[in-house]
């Protein structure tokens, strides 16, 4: 271990796996955890050989490592602002076996540049639900600082994450479906072939996140998927949302 670097308490930190136990994760026992919103956005690309990708407000790097997983040759860049978090980040890496594939940035991405422009293949993020007074705060303060951002922190935040991507590289973002008009106002007026799949809790239910991928400089209209339909009637997973949740090669067939 990195001298460095913050070993977790074992009792404030789980022992987790993703994928049908191929991803192993170390994450905070308590608030903000690597769930279905994560598994959705790993999936929503698939990375090219040997490309660089970056996993924006990484977390402890469930996203990253789950783009990842079977694309061996792919590098993968975390940017996380929490220290501790980045940490995780790093120690997720080892425990996968990607410390050689793994650059982490502990870096506020609302505070300036944190990867060079136009660098990067595959942009993946999960920006911050709320701005200030939209939502009520969680009493927990790490899901606090995970949703809630400041005034107008969606647009710089996506700013951030399209000035990342090289010509014609690809974003995936997944956000509450409230939010979808925010984050189209901040994407069209540089990125392309737009596709928003919208995600339901179950069948006839209003959705409750939208999934969307576009490409930089594209000009391909934007187009609107069939939504992904999380549950059953019995509660359970459908057929198709099971299969994301265990990594098989799955992912939404967006043309991005």
């Amino acid at each position: 271990m990195n001298p460095t670097m913050t070993a977790p308490d074992p009792a404030s930190y789980s022992h987790d796996t993703l994928f049908s136990g191929r991803i192993r994760l170390i994450q905070r026992a308590r608030g903000h955890r690597a769930g279905t919103d994560a598994v959705l956005l790993a999936t929503a690309l698939v990375p090219g050989r040997g490309e660089w990708i970056a996993d924006f407000g990484a977390g402890s790097g469930a996203v990253g490592l789950m783009a990842i997983h079977e694309a061996t040759d792919c590098r993968v860049v975390m940017i996380e602002r929490e220290r501790e978090l980045a940490d995780l980040c790093r120690l997720n890496a080892i425990a996968n076996g990607r410390a050689s594939h793994n650059l982490v940035v502990c870096a506020d991405l609302l505070a300036g540049p944190a990867l060079d422009h136009a660098s990067i293949d595959r942009v993946y993020t999960n920006p911050p639900f709320f701005e200030p007074d939209e939502a009520p705060v969680s009493p927990e303060p790490g899901r606090a600082r995970a949703h809630v951002t400041l005034e107008g922190g969606q647009a710089l935040w996506l700013g951030a994450a399209i000035r990342a991507l090289r010509p014609r590289g690809r974003l995936a973002l997944i956000q509450r479906a409230d939010k979808l008009d925010s984050c189209l106002a901040a994407l069209v007026p540089r990125m392309g072939a737009i596709v928003v799949t919208p995600v339901l809790p179950r069948a006839g239910a209003p959705a409750t996140r939208v999934l969307i991928t576009a490409i930089k400089g594209a000009r391909t209209p934007l187009r609107i998927n069939p939504p992904l339909v999380l549950h059953g009637d019995d509660g359970r997973f459908t057929p198709r949302a099971e299969a994301l949740h265990r990594g098989e090669s799955v992912h939404f067939g967006w043309g991005a």
